[in-house]
């Protein structure tokens, strides 16, 4: 007979990670997948089924000597290949700036994208500006490949008198309609549902849009990832699902989100193609998501990919990862530093140096600490000025119903 406390544990010993603190992390050394295995498919007449390999595998672009390599190159210009660096240095020094100041009580909470900066970045190059980005937390670097300002985005992180949803949202839940990049949601997943149902309007009106969605591997075991397949494969949206697997969700590792061997073979049952890609590698990221744009672009339906890659901070500011998992776990890592490999691939192909790079650097950090300095002159966290409480009355309504109108007045504003 079971007795209570295997009841009880089952589901977390299967779950479990594969190290603990205190213990070494084996993720199986440099990855056996090579950029020469996956061909690419003709976007125009790929089915479920021609993915199956990529589903299974892992798209490379770039090899472990920092080489383009393979059918998924996507021959990008140097110049181009610089611009992506940029955004993703910028991304990070912003995320570290704003977490000291996270620490010295100057914001009150953060996430950073530490790791994943390529996800996003390298995603939304590859997009076109009409397209809409429907995000979860790890997904800011968007807004700078759109060309956010970062005065903006910190007047929003402080919640002062310029943040664009004056107080209605937490710290680094952005939305910014100009570019537009959907308000991220703190009840998870919910992007997914509704990227496919703008999805589906786009193509009902006829527009030229197509909508990218990011969530991560443990949200993909609630019921909003399954109900946006459904959707996206009966009706066919132009639509990009991503399941970004960085191995955590916040303190759960993802074995506990899936039975199956990969996330991105969910995909095949929902008969949408399907693909798992490296995710600390720009080229790869960006190839497989132009594929995907340009098949949803031509009316062809969805496509559903994995994004395989590592959490290398906590979850925010309010977690300790050192209580669940190896302190240099993200060093063991064998898809690397996005940043580092993108930096080695320019450096060796004689377009970037190490004097550049750290010239970069150096511009960045100044532009992120002016700019800190600029948004504060709206308010800060201490003192404000904040939104002012009549400001819970506007922006929701175009007209304001009659009720809401005698609270206005109840108010005195």
């Amino acid at each position: 007979m079971t007795d209570r406390k295997t009841l009880i544990t089952s589901p977390y010993t299967l779950g479990a990670p594969p190290s603990r603190p205190g213990e070494t992390t084996d993720f199986g050394g440099k990855w056996k997948e090579q950029p020469e295995d996956l061909g690419r498919p003709d976007p125009a007449k790929c089915s479920a089924q021609d993915t199956v390999s990529h589903a299974s595998g892992l798209i490379r672009v770039l090899n472990d000597k920092g080489e383009a390599k393979g059918e998924w190159d996507p021959k990008l210009k140097s110049e181009t290949l610089i611009e992506g660096l940029e955004f993703m240095m910028r991304l990070r020094i912003f995320d570290d700036r704003m977490i000291k100041m996270q620490r010295t009580g100057k914001l009150s909470f953060y996430m950073r994208s530490f790791g994943e900066e390529a996800v996003a970045i390298a995603q939304t190059m590859a997009l076109q500006e009409q397209d809409w980005i429907f995000p979860s937390y790890r997904q800011p670097g968007a807004q700078f490949v759109r060309g956010r300002s970062m005065v903006s985005m910190i007047c929003h992180c402080i919640g002062n008198t310029e943040d664009n949803v004056k107080g209605r949202q937490m710290p680094v839940h952005y939305t910014w309609k100009e570019g537009r990049f959907i308000s991220i949601s703190s009840p998870v997943g919910t992007q997914f549902s509704q990227a496919v149902g703008v999805a589906m309007a786009s193509a009902y009106k006829g527009d030229d849009e197509v909508c990218i969605s990011w969530l991560g591997d443990g949200t993909s075991a609630q019921g909003d990832y399954h109900y946006a397949l459904n959707f996206a494969s009966t009706f066919k949206p132009p639509v990009i699902l991503n399941v970004v697997n960085n191995q955590w969700a916040i303190s759960t590792h993802r074995n506990l989100a899936t039975g199956g061997r990969t996330f991105a073979e969910r995909g095949l049952a929902y008969d949408i193609p399907s693909f798992r890609v490296d995710g600390n590698d720009f080229l790869a990221l960006y190839s497989v998501t132009k594929w995907a744009r340009d098949r949803a672009g031509a009316g062809l339906g969805p496509t559903h990919i994995e994004v395989y890659t590592y959490r290398a901070g906590p979850h925010s500011s309010s977690d300790d990862p050192s209580v669940y998992r190896p302190a240099d776990e993200f060093a063991s890592w064998p898809g690397g530093d996005p940043i580092e490999r993108l930096k080695d691939h320019l450096i060796n192909k004689g377009d970037w140096d190490d004097k550049k790079n750290a010239a970069l650097e150096k511009k960045i950090d100044a532009e992120v600490m002016t700019a800190y300095k600029e948004a504060c002159k709206f308010g800060d966290l201490a003192s404000g000025p904040y939104p002012p409480a009549s400001t819970i009355f506007t922006e929701v309504y175009e007209t304001v119903p009659w009720h809401i109108q005698e609270q206005r007045e109840e108010l005195g504003k």
